[in-house]
């Protein structure tokens, strides 16, 4: 049976939209949001509205009507811990408590939202794919070190998940029966360890621990941290910003631009290629956290994320890791691809369908 998808990524100053007929797709367009436009909303949530008319617009120009498509998919958002990794079904409980920030807001939220509400009137479902909040850590990897705080797994999911089934497709393998570390390098850095289809530990990748990024502070020392949110110079949200947001090469080097920074490096900027290789130092030392949880048995090492398409930064990690485990490259998020087909996975029965 053949099934029309809109799949809809909303991002901060942009929001994908793509359409799939099954896993052939058929339109792509990211449609750009001028941010002097988006100040005048109060909240993410607020921008909902003037989101959803831009795939209706989309759909328009290219001559599609709502009435087409058979299934919605939105990017999930910041949601409750979700036990079971997978496709979702869109619920008016999931829509109350990503409208609500339960966990926190983020421009993904609006996927799922926007889908929901485009779908609803035509009786049509809508679902998200792996979000952000799938937990599937085990119990000894949630120990903190302070009885009130517990590790959470905040991670790019949908693109481990994507790839980790990928890479085992192209081995000839089924996913759930290898032990894979994925590197997901991107504006933020996220490496878990993927135990036979559950990632059992990873850093959480937003405002959390594990290396630092071209946005991101990561791990960072705590008696120093806490004497800088108590100096009385900054708020919790200027803190908060120097953690995920501010932090990592943009507070070292002034940008998080891979393309200007390798260009710098090219025209020997020493200070640019150490904080470069530093990140490459932190990854490669949360790979080695995480092959010796696996205690060595590890069937790969896979890189993946927008830096990935960076061979000096790959190099730079691979000349830490290499001895250990063979490396595989898979450059870029092809988030729109990974939404359709974990969608496609439960139209056609190869997935059970998650419930919220």
């Amino acid at each position: 049976m053949d099934y029309l998808l809109l799949v809809i990524n909303p991002g901060s100053t942009s929001t994908k939209v793509a359409l799939f007929n099954n896993d052939k797709l058929i339109q792509e367009q990211v449609l750009k949001h001028d941010i002097d436009q988006l100040k005048h909303y109060k909240n993410i949530i607020e921008q909902k509205d003037f989101r959803k008319q831009m795939v209706l617009d989309f759909l328009e120009e290219h001559r599609y009507k709502l009435e087409h498509i058979d299934v919605f998919v939105g990017r999930g958002g910041m949601l409750k811990p979700l036990k079971n990794s997978g496709t979702y079904l869109v619920t008016k409980q999931m829509v109350e408590d990503l409208s609500a920030g339960t966990r926190g807001y983020h421009a993904s939220n609006l996927g799922a939202i926007i889908a929901y509400e485009l779908a609803e009137g035509l009786n049509r479902p809508s679902y998200i794919v792996n979000p952000v909040s799938i937990d599937e850590m085990d119990d000894i990897a949630r120990v903190s070190g302070i009885a009130e705080i517990e590790r959470t797994s905040i991670f790019h999911a949908l693109n481990h998940k994507a790839i980790g089934k990928r890479h085992a497709k192209q081995i000839g393998r089924d996913y759930d029966e290898l032990n894979l570390i994925i590197a997901h390098l991107g504006g933020g850095i996220s490496v878990g360890f993927h135990k036979k289809g559950r990632v059992v530990d990873v850093n959480n990748a937003l405002g959390g621990d594990g290396p630092f990024s071209p946005e991101r502070a990561g791990t960072t020392p705590t008696y120093p941290l806490v004497d800088l949110c108590f100096s009385g110079k900054y708020t919790i949200d200027q803190i908060k910003m120097k953690l995920a947001g501010q932090g990592g090469l943009i507070s070292y080097l002034g940008t998080s631009n891979g393309i200007e920074i390798k260009r710098r490096i090219e025209n020997g900027d020493k200070e640019a290629e150490f904080y470069m290789q530093a990140m490459a130092y932190q990854v490669a030392k949360q790979i080695g956290a995480m092959y010796f949880i696996a205690s060595g048995k590890v069937d790969g090492i896979l890189l993946t994320g927008g830096l990935a398409y960076n061979p000096m930064f790959v190099d730079m990690i691979k000349a830490y890791v290499v001895p250990i485990s063979p490396i595989s490259v898979y450059p870029g998020e092809d988030e729109m691809r990974a939404l359709a087909e974990g969608t496609l996975r439960v139209l056609t029965k190869q997935e059970k369908l998650q419930v919220y």
